[in-house]
């Protein structure tokens, strides 16, 4: 596994503990289909999806983690959710939440900035 793979994990991990303490149901990480992959999904306690992409950036880093979720991801992401709500035969409603996930210089991380409704 790679240093990047082994960090990405590792903040999509602290993003799953940060919704779990927040009442959040955890369904899925790490979701896989033709058209991408979705860090984690999550459903609310009012029963709405998120589908949440994890952006890590450590010290030094230039510009904020969501400005790496351009159009071109934020489809892929959009057609990635509705197969998902396809596959498992989900009527809900649905969000797209960006978690930016800082690092200190070993990677580890140390604060999560999360933006709820980050895109439609």
């Amino acid at each position: 596994m790679s240093l990047a793979k082994s960090r990405g994990d590792r903040g999509e991990a602290e993003v799953a503990r940060y919704l779990r303490k927040r009442g959040y149901a955890l369904l899925a990480s790490q979701w896989r289909c033709r058209f991408g992959e979705i860090d984690l999904i999550a459903k609310d306690r009012r029963g709405t999806l998120l589908f949440v992409e994890v952006k890590l950036r450590g010290e030094g880093a230039v510009g904020l983690p969501r400005e790496f979720v351009d159009e071109r991801k934020r489809r892929r992401l959009r057609t990635a959710a509705e197969l998902y709500l396809s596959v498992y035969g989900i009527e809900a409603p649905v969000r797209f939440d960006v978690a930016e996930v800082y690092t200190d210089a070993a990677g580890k991380p140390q604060r999560i900035e999360y933006l709820e409704d980050a895109f439609q």
